[in-house]
């Protein structure tokens, strides 16, 4: 089974600091991540908040040093990190590559067999 947790940036401590929390659309300042609800987390990308999926059974998690969000059952044209600009995941069914590229994911390639290790993909013809 194929799991992607991307670990997102450490949280920005003036984000835990928020009055009433960010909001996707949102003014932000600088960079960061934060958990929105179980399944979503938003990126400061901007000067605004960003939704990031994570639909991966891990969902979106907060710890005192980053925000981990499980991307291993996100879709083509799912929003992505831009700290996974350019990095690849293999689709649920393991049948296909999805790559982050401007800020989407990205089908790249259909496989017999898709894998993951060490952060490389392989995409079995």
């Amino acid at each position: 089974m194929n799991r992607s947790l991307l670990a997102l940036v450490p949280l920005v401590g003036s984000l835990l600091l928020a009055g009433c929390g960010p909001s996707a659309g949102g003014d932000c300042d600088g960079g960061g991540f934060v958990c929105q609800e179980r399944v979503l987390a938003l990126e400061c990308r901007g000067g605004a908040w960003h939704e990031l999926p994570c639909r991966g059974p891990l969902g979106c998690r907060e710890t005192s040093e980053s925000v981990r969000c499980d991307t291993s059952n996100n879709v083509a044209g799912d929003a992505c990190a831009s700290s996974a600009e350019g990095t690849g995941l293999c689709r649920a069914d393991g049948q296909a590559v999805l790559e982050c590229r401007q800020g989407v994911l990205t089908e790249t390639a259909t496989c017999s067999a898709c894998t993951v290790e060490n952060s490389q993909v392989t995409c079995q013809p």
